[in-house]
């Protein structure tokens, strides 16, 4: 059934959900089945160990953006209408916010898309952590900790077009995209083989990456058929959680549309990966401590995401693959923020604890 047939059939708002739960859930059955994190990607490099986490984040990082700039050369698919690109941005908030994400995540031990795949597999720490990542965005967005954010994000802003995109700062164009993300993918396959990775980090890592590509291309054609303005976006996950946060809360009535059914798909599309290769298990915190460290890293990437723009998929996968100068920049503060934050927390601080006299 074409996209056209498919609104006809279901009205615009249900063809946009049903459009983003099945990206969705296939977005969340490879990132399953490949053990996708970029803090496990940080980890390795920030250790010097340069590993099969490293290649998995290549695979869906290069993925993403070959193919998306393989659609734009089609001409399949326009950054015209993208939001990274078109509106105004915040460097401030783009450093700032990755920075923060970045140590959120080491805390938490997954970014949000990864808390979201590990609960669907039964674990109770990622549950609870995601549950209050979704409440720090929703505060962060228009409630108490908005004023905050409003405000680091004032500090240094940058106007929308060719200024906050990357491929004309550069003065390479989508050519040059395609060869840049061709050149990650090969790093990507050179990691791979040498730590022989099984199929499903290959075929798992890859299909991440091509679903925030087939996101792109589908909102971009739903925009150029729907009667209402529909943004073109991709996969995220700090806006749409506390979204979905809001309409579970909400009365109900409020109309669906992408990120609505993209967020219940990556969590059936990673469940339904555990059900059948039996990796459904229930795990829950072991001590105060730990769970201390969860919420505050929790805390700290709801508030850093939705101050950034973007968490480590919407903004560091996602907003990378069309080449906005804000998400690299949010990128650079994840791997920064993420690096540090290891070596304090993980390393140092766990060095200190086990060589201090009782």
């Amino acid at each position: 059934m074409d996209l056209i047939a498919l609104i006809e059939s279901l009205g615009e708002d249900r063809a946009l959900a049903l459009g983003g739960l099945a990206i969705g859930a296939l977005f969340g059955f490879f990132a399953q089945r490949s053990r996708f994190c970029l803090r496990a990607a940080v980890i390795e490099v920030a250790r010097g160990q340069l590993g099969p986490k490293l290649a998995i984040w290549l695979f869906a990082f290069s993925a993403a953006v070959v193919l998306t700039q393989i659609l734009v050369l089609g001409e399949q698919f326009s950054t015209g209408n993208v939001r990274q690109l078109a509106s105004r941005g915040s460097l401030s908030g783009a450093l700032i916010g990755g920075l923060l994400f970045g140590a959120g995540m080491i805390l938490a031990r997954g970014c949000s898309s990864r808390l979201l795949v590990l609960a669907a597999n039964g674990n109770l720490r990622a549950l609870l952590s995601g549950l209050i990542f979704a409440v720090a965005a929703q505060a962060s967005m228009g409630g108490m900790l908005s004023p905050l954010r409003e405000a680091l994000g004032n500090l240094w802003t940058i106007d929308g077009g060719t200024a906050r995109d990357l491929l004309a700062l550069a003065g390479i164009g989508n050519s040059g995209g395609l060869l840049f993300g061709l050149l990650w993918l090969a790093a990507g396959a050179f990691f791979a083989v040498r730590h022989r990775i099984g199929a499903w980090g290959w075929v798992g890592g890859l299909g991440t990456g091509v679903m925030v590509a087939l996101a792109w291309w589908f909102t971009w054609r739903m925009a150029g058929l729907t009667f209402d303005p529909t943004p073109v976006k991709s996969l995220s996950f700090t806006g749409p959680s506390a979204d979905m946060l809001m309409l579970v809360l909400s009365p109900p009535g409020q109309l669906l549309n992408f990120d609505l059914g993209m967020v219940p798909g990556v969590f059936l599309g990673s469940f339904l990966a555990a059900l059948l290769f039996r990796e459904l298990k229930l795990e829950g915190f072991q001590g105060g401590h730990a769970m201390r460290r969860y919420i505050v890293g929790a805390v700290l990437m709801g508030f850093g995401g939705m101050l950034a723009g973007g968490c480590a998929v919407g903004a560091g996968v996602s907003g990378a693959a069309v080449f906005a100068v804000t998400a690299w920049v949010t990128l650079f503060g994840m791997w920064g923020g993420a690096a540090f934050t290891d070596w304090l927390a993980d390393r140092y601080w766990a060095t200190q604890a086990a060589t201090t006299p009782v």
